[in-house]
């Protein structure tokens, strides 16, 4: 009888649990891995881990209540969902809003749009083993947070934008403290490009890995950068207009790829966008009030309601019904690191391991906004 030993293996694959708490995985995330070898043959992506049920208490909060938790979802660009909360329920109820009020709220939100990049940018290079540009990167970073915080009381979980307004006035230190960073962020792209971009390390990290091309971006309803990477060039703030972006003169960056170094070029064309549009709002910023007279609780009439803005990882939208009360009647926040975590099923197979995590990391989930 052959001894069972010495028969020939004929099965090769294993399975390898990437997380849920794994560095490079940036949050609560757990990657299920099929593998022959170095090389992946099925992946799944498990979430749940974090899951806070906001959607449920917003069912048993005034409108009002719920304000804090829009930011808490994806929690590196809080202020532009709750921006984006706070102008779904001012169309359902009417509001109108004073101008400067949209002045600074678009002000803020590209701030915020750019922490995020920032963050982005530093943790991706450090995953792919450089050090260096993610001090650069927070550097920079703590100047955003300085500047918000000093209008917000906030430095991460924004609560700034209620609604009819913002909660509190920019000033003449806000203002020549956002030009100041301003200059120093374009000053920073030499340094920013010859650390990474040009860095012929990250480039084969980056180039031509993790493709999502057009039509699985679109088949997985990925919006944000990816989509933008894969040569699609939609922005909510473009597509659907809302607070002043229509009065802003600013372009889409894209790729033509879809490869993690078509995403990475998107962000940081992105930032320099947002500085623009800064610059442009500071010019425009009107005087006025910064707060409409709101009733102390909100009551929209009976409907359903949908709002979008572009949050930094895509389309965020606030679907809403209202049955007449001071409380939803049903809220669904439409994220985009759902869909944009889902396309990693048909991503990473056929790639290597090492690569998931060049992969993963050039898509820029935040898990809490998975798992709202």
């Amino acid at each position: 009888m052959a001894n069972e030993f010495l028969e020939p293996i004929t099965e090769q694959t294993f399975y390898l649990n990437m997380g849920p708490q794994h560095p490079s995985t940036h949050g609560v995330l757990r990657l299920f891995l099929k593998l022959d070898g170095e090389y992946i043959v099925e992946a799944d992506p498990i979430i749940g881990y974090g899951h806070r049920g906001h959607e449920k208490m917003a069912e048993s909060h005034l409108y009002e209540q719920f304000l804090p938790n829009s930011s808490r979802m994806d929690y590196l660009a809080g202020l532009i969902l709750n921006h984006g909360y706070v102008a779904a329920v001012e169309k359902m109820a009417g509001i109108e809003v004073p101008p400067r009020a949209e002045y600074i709220r678009v002000i803020c939100a590209e701030l915020n749009r750019i922490s995020s990049h920032l963050l982005w940018f530093g943790t991706y290079v450090m995953d792919l083993g450089g050090f260096t540009p993610f001090l650069y990167c927070f550097d920079d970073r703590e100047n955003i947070l300085d500047i918000l915080d000093r209008v917000s009381g906030s430095r991460l979980t924004y609560s700034y934008c209620l609604f009819g307004g913002v909660a509190k006035d920019v000033d003449d230190e806000f203002i020549t403290a956002t030009k100041q960073f301003v200059e120093r962020l374009r000053s920073r792209w030499d340094d920013y490009h010859n650390l990474v971009t040009k860095n012929v390390i990250f480039i084969h990290r980056a180039k031509d890995v993790g493709v999502i091309n057009r039509e699985l971006a679109l088949r997985f309803g990925c919006t944000g950068p990816i989509l933008r990477a894969a040569g699609v060039p939609y922005d909510v703030r473009k597509a659907e207009p809302y607070s002043v972006y229509s009065e802003l003169d600013f372009e889409i960056p894209t790729g033509t790829k879809g490869d993690a170094l078509d995403r990475y070029m998107v962000r940081l064309q992105e930032m320099e966008q947002s500085l623009h549009i800064i610059e442009q709002a500071l010019e425009g910023l009107p005087d006025g009030a910064i707060k409409a007279a709101v009733p102390h609780k909100v009551r929209p009439p009976r409907g359903d309601y949908y709002f979008a803005v572009e949050s930094a990882r895509g389309a965020v939208g606030f679907y809403i019904v209202s049955d007449g009360t001071s409380y939803p009647y049903r809220l669904k926040a439409r994220v985009p690191s759902y869909g944009n975590l889902q396309v990693l099923t048909e991503v990473l197979p056929g790639t290597l391991v090492a690569d998931t995590i060049s992969i993963l990391g050039s898509i820029d989930i935040v898990v809490p906004e998975v798992d709202r």
